[in-house]
């Protein structure tokens, strides 16, 4: 018989960095074990950031999924610019190429609502946009045939 859900926390913490705190005391679990978990998981991942979803069960048990890093995390990385644009249709604030779209894509593939790399692509480009960050070569990219 499955174990009964009693909760879900979606949370983010640095790779390899999560301790207990605030924003695990409110989930109910066991806060050591999930660090060394998640940290063991994450290690290898550098400092970015990774989302995590907490499933935690009637008995205190738990598990964990974890996701790919933020998309303006990646775009802020490729752009090596600090941040993005507050005004984003009137001040970009750096650019990417369309490989490096495409990388970030690829490595988002598994978290977006996609199932071709080039709507992942267009996803990705959308954030872009917003973010102030220019791609460039993406209009010929959408003229050359992506659907």
């Amino acid at each position: 018989m499955a174990k009964k859900i009693v909760k879900k926390a979606k949370l983010q913490f640095a790779a390899g960095q999560a301790k207990p705190g605030p924003a695990l005391a409110g989930v109910g679990i066991n806060m050591p074990e999930f660090t060394k978990a998640f940290n063991d998981k994450t290690r290898e991942r550098g400092s970015e950031p990774v989302p995590v979803l907490i499933t935690v069960y009637e008995d205190k048990s738990f598990d964990f999924k974890l996701f790919t890093s933020p998309t303006a995390y990646k775009l802020i990385e490729a752009a090596k610019v600090k941040k993005g644009s507050g005004k984003p249709n009137k001040e970009k604030v750096g650019s990417i190429t369309i490989e490096q779209l495409k990388e970030i894509a690829e490595y988002k593939m598994p978290d977006l609502n996609a199932t071709k790399l080039e709507s992942a692509m267009k996803q990705i480009a959308g954030t872009a946009k917003n973010m102030g960050i220019t791609v460039e070569g993406y209009e010929e990219w959408l003229k050359g045939g992506a659907n």
